[in-house]
């Protein structure tokens, strides 16, 4: 009976070579993925918000007279910077707490009586409304109102 020596050893040296390949593979993707999970996640981006245009300068650079230059536009009304998310009210008006979102920023609780923002202060809160005033004792300046239910 005769064997081919060397056709055997060419299965088995690429079966080695394949299986060599096989584990390989298995090894990289492995530690690939365990790399992933224990990895702390990556810091977003930080980004600088560009600074605000002076109107009048930009008017001035782009060759507008100062004649024609209108003045700046004022800032905005009080209550389209202020929106009303939560209240928490008391038996009595004195007492309660308004989620009140200044500016778009995330809201944030304001006891009866506490500051706002510089000269307006949480009056009372009653149910889903919140006034603010003046100062501390001042004439009622602005009502918040809840969005109604759905």
């Amino acid at each position: 009976m005769v064997t081919n020596m060397q056709s055997r050893w060419a299965v088995a040296g690429t079966t080695f070579l394949l299986w060599s390949l096989v584990a390989a593979s298995a090894v990289f993707w492995g530690l690939r993925m365990s790399a992933r999970s224990g990895a702390a996640p990556l810091a977003p981006a930080v980004t600088r918000a560009p600074a605000a245009a002076d109107p009048v300068a930009v008017a001035r650079l782009l060759g507008a007279s100062p004649a024609a230059v209108a003045a700046a536009p004022a800032a905005p009304a009080l209550a389209s910077r202020l929106m009303l998310v939560g209240v928490v009210a008391g038996a009595a008006s004195q007492k309660g707490v308004a989620l009140i979102s200044v500016d778009g920023k995330p809201a944030k609780p304001y006891r009866v009586g506490a500051a706002i923002e510089e000269g307006v202060v949480l009056q009372s809160v009653q149910g889903r409304r919140a006034v603010l005033a003046q100062g501390g004792d001042g004439a009622a300046l602005l009502t918040l109102e809840l969005p109604p239910r759905k």
